[in-house]
């Protein structure tokens, strides 16, 4: 996991040719001006998915993906997003839907605030808890998740 502000990638160069791809994209995009929706980045190796959504009060069921590692950005608004080891995880609360890429765990995770310039890169032993509002009132946002395969060439 690497949590950090998007002006901090150059730390990161090297350590996964996709994330490079990835923190680049988030750095050098201009959002307003980007519609929501998916931007492919390379091809399915690297993409980005651009989405509005309210903060809720809860998430109690973490995620994990197994074939990506997760770059989060909240490019409008601030969230909390709760990550733990998955070893920590207590149970599988819902298996992944065939074809996908999501697990649903129960267990307890640590806040994280993500908004103000900051990201958060999660890799499949990762589990996090996306989208929780700061103060425990649902808020409009807005984010980028770059999705990055974990096995690249």
């Amino acid at each position: 996991m690497i949590y950090d502000l998007l002006k901090n990638r150059a730390i990161y160069q090297k350590t996964h040719k996709g994330l490079d791809l990835g923190l680049a994209f988030l750095a050098d995009t201009d959002f307003s001006r980007l519609e929501d929706g998916r931007y492919d980045i390379d091809g399915d190796r690297v993409f980005a998915n651009v989405m509005r959504y309210e903060t809720k009060v809860e998430n109690p069921t973490p995620e994990v993906h197994r074939a990506y590692i997760d770059i989060q950005y909240v490019i409008e608004g601030e969230e909390l997003i709760g990550v733990a080891p998955l070893c920590e995880m207590e149970e599988l609360a819902v298996d992944c839907p065939e074809g996908g890429d999501i697990w649903l765990y129960r267990g307890k995770t640590q806040p994280l605030t993500l908004g103000r310039g900051r990201f958060l890169a999660v890799w499949p032993e990762d589990a996090h808890a996306p989208g929780i509002s700061p103060d425990g009132k649902p808020a409009p946002a807005r984010k980028c998740v770059v999705k990055v395969l974990v096995e690249m060439d």
